[in-house]
């Protein structure tokens, strides 16, 4: 599977863009996630730098919501992870655009 299509990453808003949007209000772009745990990566922002692309998101941490945290992912590091079935990272294909605190919401 194609982790970053040219359409995502030109939706993808610029690195730091929304520094002083409050979590809630920041808009989720896409969706990465480990189809056999918890690990999922949601992005808000992203752009090339060196010969990788780095996002900002939320990272839902396969270790539980105490390691929830937000901060920068690079896609060829979601693209060298595999779980324990040796699969990799996927994209939700279906995922639309929404705001971080409908998806905080449905979590909880």
């Amino acid at each position: 599977m194609k982790l970053l299509t040219k359409a995502l990453q030109a939706a993808l808003p610029p690195l730091y863009s929304g520094d002083n949007i409050p979590l809630e209000e920041k808009v989720a772009v896409a969706k990465f996630f480990d189809p056999c745990g918890r690990g999922t990566w949601f992005v808000f922002e992203g752009g090339p730098e060196g010969g990788d692309v780095i996002f900002f998101g939320y990272v839902v941490s396969p270790l539980g919501p105490d390691c929830d945290e937000m901060g920068n992912f690079s896609l060829n590091e979601l693209a060298s992870v595999k779980n324990r079935f040796g699969l990799g990272i996927e994209r939700d294909l279906h995922f639309t655009p929404t705001k971080m605190g409908e998806l905080l919401k449905k979590a909880a």
